[in-house]
């Protein structure tokens, strides 16, 4: 009665799920297609890409900061009441109205300031190549991280393959003893046994769908679907991997990261910005140089003359001269400024230091991890032909009544625990290649 009532629980709950599946709109996607959405999606990298348009617009502003500044200003007035006007040497007060027509034209140009301009320029060139890095390791580890839900789900399905195989045979088995206990070939003992191994694996299918259906679900969320639809994923074929790396060392793999992990290059970038930063604001310190140019004209109705007379000719004025600004007292907000600036410098530089160390460590957790995976998947490839050779001989022996039925269950646990493993190394395998390139700053998306 147990055995029939775990039956009945794993038929339900299978139908439960495949019903739960099926009420679902499927979305058909390969592995660059879930990548695309992942981009698409991904709040941090859409952040980056923001912060990236702004970090553009600084090194624009930057590089015009070379040319002169050139502003216009118009003034348009009325006054009323007394007005003092000069006639032939005497001051007359008049009780008027007077109205005043003014615009200025003034043009500023940077002469000297110890190199601050340049110094700018060059921070915001390389705080814009660290953006952009930063945006390129952004899509390596969006492109990473599909991989390993993706390639999950395929294992899911695989690892579920083998529990329904696994099922049909032992639902055949069931049938066979059932054929000898009727022939007197067998005891009930062996029929209730394998009952019992029916309902176990019965019980196992369940566990694999449970996860098959978490795992779909994560990367369901991960790509931030729709409420309803349900990836429908394209397999890959896990044995045709790359194993390009087979015979690398940890050396030769960290020369290949430090030329071409973005994160680290970032770092860098970043760094020398900030030394150019610094370096700005202790151009502040020293005196500025400055060339500028003023034009200013204005019209008024105490004038008798034409509007375009005395705008054009009468009273147009023209300034042309440099201005010195010498720095002496400031509260100390220059020094604030430049300490910061110092700070902001060193820290950087701490970060660098940090990142060539987690570099490293990447390279060589993923080396060791790499070996691991190809080893345990040559001696699981030999785990499953010596288990299905065993499995066959037991098989073979039992229907001669040479082998009990627990030798029978023991060599089919084996052979399906040896299958599961194998497929488990196989895709540890695939995804350790590209473990091996995200560490190493290869990974193409």
């Amino acid at each position: 009665m147990k055995n029939y009532k775990l039956k009945v629980l794993a038929v339900v709950s299978s139908l439960a799920l495949s019903t739960s599946l099926t009420a679902q709109d499927t979305l058909r996607l390969n592995f660059r297609q879930a990548v695309d959405l992942a981009l698409g999606k991904n709040l941090e990298y859409q952040i980056q890409k923001n912060n990236l348009e702004v970090t553009q617009k600084e090194r624009q502003v930057a590089m015009f900061s070379h040319l002169p500044s050139v502003g216009i200003t118009s003034n348009l007035a009325r006054q009323s009441g007394q007005q003092f006007q000069q006639i032939e040497g005497e001051i007359v007060v008049t009780n008027v109205t007077n109205d005043i027509v003014s615009g200025n034209l003034n043009v500023n140009m940077p002469v000297f300031n110890s190199g601050r301009r340049v110094l700018d320029t060059q921070s915001a060139k390389l705080a814009l190549e660290a953006g952009e890095k930063g945006l390129e390791r952004a899509k390596q580890q969006i492109t990473f991280d599909v991989a390993r839900l993706y390639l999950q789900v395929l294992l899911d399905q695989e690892l579920l393959r083998i529990a329904n195989e696994n099922l049909e045979n032992q639902k055949e088995i069931l049938r066979q003893i059932e054929g000898f206990v009727q022939a007197g070939l067998r005891t009930y003992s062996d029929q209730y046994n394998q009952q019992s191994e029916v309902a176990r694996v019965e019980s196992v299918k369940v566990d694999a769908e449970i996860a098959l259906e978490n795992d779909l679900w994560s990367l369901t969320e991960y790509l931030q679907l729709d409420p309803g639809v349900v990836p429908e994923l394209e397999s890959v074929d896990p044995e045709n991997g790359s194993r390009e790396f087979e015979g690398a060392g940890v050396a030769d793999l960290y020369e290949i990261a430090v030329a071409n992990r973005d994160d680290k290059l970032q770092q860098t970038l970043l760094k020398d910005s900030y030394k150019k930063d610094m370096q700005a604001f202790k151009a502040m310190l020293f005196p500025r140089v400055n060339a500028f140019y003023n034009y200013g004209t204005f019209f008024t109705s105490l004038d008798d003359r034409s509007l375009r007379e005395q705008l054009f000719k009468i009273y147009p004025q023209n300034t042309l001269g440099f201005s010195l600004a010498i720095p002496i007292f400031s509260n100390f907000q220059s020094r604030l400024d430049v300490s910061r600036a110092k700070a902001q410098y060193q820290n950087q530089a701490l970060r660098e230091k940090s990142m060539d160390r987690k570099v490293y460590q990447d390279v060589k957790l993923a080396h060791q991890n790499y070996q691991a995976a190809m080893r345990k998947e040559i001696n699981t490839r030999v785990q499953v032909l010596a288990s299905r050779e065993a499995y066959s001989a037991v098989q073979e022996r039992f229907r001669l009544g040479l082998s009990t039925f627990v030798d029978l269950a023991t060599a089919n646990q084996q052979l399906v625990r040896s299958q599961a493993d194998q497929a488990q190394a196989i895709y540890t395998l695939y995804f350790q290649d590209i473990l091996m390139k995200y560490a190493l700053g290869t990974l193409e998306y």
